[in-house]
């Protein structure tokens, strides 16, 4: 009987998914199903797995539903204790899924747990190692940069980078899955946020690595990216962080909130930044109306939620964008 479920979200990806589903025959945990969840391709996705990959389950959509709504179709079919996401641009090592499935039947604290995710050109480099969110109300890649050595114990973190992820399905069942109103980007961090304030701890393994073909999909501080990304940063804090921590972190969520409008104002997007932030605070309503149903679900302390918090480091993300841009 299978015990996991693996979702894949593709989207005119037909040049990655031999490797991402190769690096799948080839785990060592063998009681799994594998599931497409196709995005209306063009580029003949679709055949292609019909053709070389008989055993993975496809899900055809007629048109891009964006990555949650592909995802949330996906999961309606899941019937296994345990769900796992995997990006089409990643490959899984062997051990992958099978440490997951370990780490969460070891600790039933754990409602979900975050893979090792490595530079798939550069190996030895970590794309990240879980996500932490800090006391500015921003994600941060935990790990990004550092030595592939770095971060080597399982250890309690915020969340789960959702390029390769494992999920409790009693957890999901209780949370939900996607907020589908996102469309991409940020929504594991959002995902992450929820399950924390209903108790469910994250727990990284870094025994289960990842290969990431980085933004394979979405190319860095194009306009797709700003958008969704610094609109989506906006729900995610004023839907998910408690109001007690809301007056201590506010300052700081409104110091990253200028800082970025002037970054991008410099590098001529400030159409985008403006944009993204107005796509934020025109649906102040139903950002609220989340936010009621949230917090009144929440069995934490907000002592808990502050403690997983980490200090913003504005002066290395800075750091970080003016070298990207100089490449």
């Amino acid at each position: 009987m299978d015990l996991a479920t693996v979702i894949i979200v593709n989207w005119n990806g037909r040049h990655l998914l031999s490797d991402c589903l190769e690096s799948l025959q080839k785990q060592k945990f063998k009681k799994f199903e594998t599931i497409i969840v196709d995005n209306g391709s063009s580029d003949g996705s679709v055949e292609w797995v019909y053709r070389c990959h008989p055993e993975v389950r496809v899900i055809p959509l007629s048109s891009n539903k964006g990555f949650c709504a592909a995802n949330n179709v996906g999961y309606r079919l899941v019937k296994t204790k345990y769900v796992a996401l995997l990006n089409n641009d990643a490959v899984a090592h062997p051990l992958w899924l099978g440490s997951l499935v370990d780490a969460l039947e070891k600790n039933s604290q754990a409602g979900f747990a975050a893979s090792k995710i490595l530079n798939h050109e550069k190996p030895e480099t970590i794309d990240r190692a879980g996500d932490s969110y800090t006391r500015a109300g921003v994600g941060l890649l935990r790990g990004r940069g550092l030595d592939f050595h770095a971060y080597e114990k399982q250890e309690w973190i915020f969340g789960a980078c959702a390029a390769g992820a494992l999920y409790r399905k009693r957890m999901i069942d209780e949370i939900g899955f996607f907020d589908e109103d996102f469309f991409l980007l940020h929504e594991d961090v959002d995902l992450s946020f929820r399950g924390q304030l209903k108790g469910y701890r994250c727990l990284y393994v870094p025994e289960a690595k990842v290969y990431h073909k980085t933004s394979s999909s979405i190319v860095r501080d194009s306009y797709i990216s700003i958008y969704y990304g610094h609109r989506n940063l906006e729900w995610v804090y004023f839907q998910n962080m408690p109001w007690r921590l809301v007056g201590k972190t506010i300052l700081l969520h409104l110091a990253h909130m200028m800082g970025s409008f002037f970054y991008f104002s410099c590098h001529g997007q400030m159409r985008s930044i403006l944009n993204a932030k107005w796509g934020a605070f025109r649906h102040l309503k139903a950002v609220l109306r989340k936010r009621r149903r949230i917090q009144r679900g929440k069995r934490v302390e907000d002592a808990y939620i502050w403690d997983l918090l980490e200090r913003e480091p504005f002066f290395a993300r800075l750091m970080t964008h003016v070298q990207k841009n100089k490449h």
